[in-house]
């Protein structure tokens, strides 16, 4: 495939600034392949980025950590092959500390240090709100056969949805209350109910909640969460504000467990919470970061085999030289927008 000397790209060049740029197509390092984005979406984390909310990104930078493409061409040591297809998970770690050997390389020790081989696509490389980019391989997960670009770009949100359900030890049979029905939370509730929880209740508020209600068992809006206090063995809470994870700790039962994700960005604060819940309720809280230990393939499968359904949750598509619509479309959440998806290589 003959490449064009130069490409277009989202460029956040300062906190609070955007926008479509045009530079050098890049090309594949050691360990890296070249992809041509196919598909591509736009997360609140997208925004906190935006905002100045990651310390280790550099502006100006390049988005996107949601995607998925096609290789197009590889730098040395790689085995795969052009055409491949596949969807990308965003961390990478320098695979030497004591994290990565732990496989915790979403916490790797030497975060943020290209030159140790650490890299976390979107944030402190330049990701794929682009027409084309390079990643390093290690990121790459190929797409079953059944899965389309469409879906596979949902390759990290499902692994981020997984883990959390795995870091709560979900086990067959359990009453499973989600917090947050964005898009990794209605990943997290169906999942759930594909690993075989009794009931799976999402709380939310919004057209958001009620686009969605029928992939649960219930909706709950936020307003009367009370009803929920104490009733559930596992929580999972990818919200990310303070009321949420309050509400959160209240919901679990005695002995139950809490799973903590929304939170990513620095200024959310927990307080208001009587510590005497957590130890006399003997309740677990755990934060759950992202997808370590190659979740992102088991998710993939679980995807495969029809059993969460990331189509519905794709509200709005645009061609990239509408991303400004797009940011707004999600960050309004105009029409009860979930995901807002990007085409890079497609024209109005």
């Amino acid at each position: 495939m003959s490449l064009p000397p130069r490409m277009r790209a989202v460029v956040f060049e300062r906190p609070g600034t955007f926008v479509l740029g045009e530079g050098p197509t890049p090309r594949p390092g050691r360990g890296e392949a070249l992809l041509a984005v196919r598909s591509s979406m736009i997360c609140a984390t997208d925004q906190k980025i935006l905002a100045g909310k990651f310390p280790a990104t550099r502006f100006p930078h390049v988005p996107g950590h949601e995607f998925s493409g096609e290789v197009v061409a590889t730098g040395d040591d790689v085995t795969l092959s052009p055409g491949a297809r596949v969807g990308v998970e965003v961390h990478v770690g320098c695979g030497t500390c004591d994290r990565c050997r732990e496989g915790m390389y979403t916490l790797c020790l030497n975060y943020g240090k290209r030159e140790t081989g650490h890299a976390h696509i979107g944030f402190t490389i330049a990701g794929g709100l682009a027409e084309y980019v390079a990643v390093p391989v290690a990121a790459l997960h190929a797409l079953p056969e059944s899965v389309s670009f469409d879906d596979g770009a949902w390759t990290d949100n499902l692994g981020v949805a997984l883990w959390a359900l795995e870091r709560g030890r979900l086990a067959a049979g359990e009453r499973v209350v989600v917090f947050g029905p964005g898009a990794i939370g209605l990943c997290a509730a169906q999942l759930a109910g594909a690993l075989g929880a009794a009931s799976v209740q999402v709380v939310g508020r919004g057209a958001r909640l009620a686009r969605v209600k029928d992939l649960v068992d219930s909706v709950v809006d936020v307003a009367d969460v009370e009803r929920l206090r104490g009733s559930a063995d596992l929580v999972v809470e990818f919200a990310g504000t303070a009321d949420a994870a309050r509400a959160a700790i209240l919901t679990a039962r005695r002995g139950g467990r809490v799973v903590l994700g929304g939170s990513t960005g620095l200024g959310t604060e927990l307080s208001g919470v009587d510590l005497s819940t957590i130890v006399l309720g003997n309740v677990d809280v755990l934060g759950s970061l992202a997808n370590p230990k190659g979740v992102s393939g088991r998710a993939l499968a679980l995807l495969a085999r029809g059993q969460v359904d990331v189509k519905r949750l794709v509200t709005h598509h645009f061609p990239l030289d509408r991303f400004g619509e797009a940011w707004t479309t999600f960050a309004e959440r105009r029409d009860g927008a979930i995901r807002v998806m990007l085409h890079p290589l497609e024209g109005d």
